[in-house]
């Protein structure tokens, strides 16, 4: 009899971090997820799951989930981040503490915390996953908009390719996830997808991966994405 595969989730106390805990649930996986306060952990609290604290752009607290979860491996790592940035989206605009804040949560902190916890992951079968835009794409920004987050995204795209580079040979497989417009309280109330296909979409990716190594750049139907 094989043992669940296991899974982490990170930031997941609403919409598609969400969303994710309950579609691996359902699944058969053992989870275990971050939050911010395990104290209010939400719909969690009522979950089969195991959940700890993370301030994710908070070095001190990225060491503390790290030492929590010594001696555990993960068959998933998902880290899933993201905040807007300001309303305005100006780069003529902004401030430096606007864009260190959106910079440091979209793509410097993932990257970080993928290292600290890159051990508790399955080496020849693991798959690390990052929740990533199409609006990352370079080579896709044909329409402009949004330009502060799209670049945080791109910043994320770029620093997770250096960070596969630096694996060098390995199992690991590395996905760049794009989730589609969601209805989530950042994707808003006319986004066309519903969290459960969207997610149900991103869990199928990850099981598809899983074991063939290197990196991919994909929406949730498994549709390729130029970098």
């Amino acid at each position: 009899m094989t043992s669940a595969k296991s899974a982490l989730i990170i930031g997941a106390s609403r919409g598609l971090g969400l969303g994710l805990v309950r579609e691996l649930l359902a699944r058969g996986w053992a989870v275990s997820a971050s939050v911010r306060d395990p104290a209010h952990a939400g719909e969690l609290a009522g979950l089969p799951v195991r959940v700890e604290a993370l301030v994710l752009d908070d070095a001190a607290s990225q060491d503390r989930l790290a030492e929590a979860l010594a001696g555990q491996r993960f068959d998933l790592i998902f880290i899933n981040a993201g905040v807007y940035g300001p309303a305005h989206q100006s780069p003529l605009d902004a401030s430096l503490e606007e864009v260190g804040a959106l910079f440091m949560v979209n793509a410097v902190a993932p990257l970080r915390l993928a290292e600290r916890l890159l051990p508790r992951l399955d080496a020849q079968r693991g798959v690390l996953a990052f929740m990533t835009s199409e609006l990352g794409s370079v080579a896709g920004n044909l329409t402009g908009g949004m330009a502060l987050y799209r670049a945080s995204k791109a910043a994320l795209n770029s620093l997770t390719r250096s960070f596969v580079a630096d694996l060098g040979e390995t199992g690991l497989t590395v996905l760049n996830l794009h989730p589609g417009w969601v209805r989530t309280d950042m994707g808003g109330e006319a986004a066309p997808l519903d969290v459960e296909t969207s997610v149900a979409g991103l869990v199928d990716q990850v099981e598809r991966h899983a074991g063939r190594g290197g990196q991919f750049y994909l929406d949730y139907q498994g549709m390729a994405l130029d970098w």
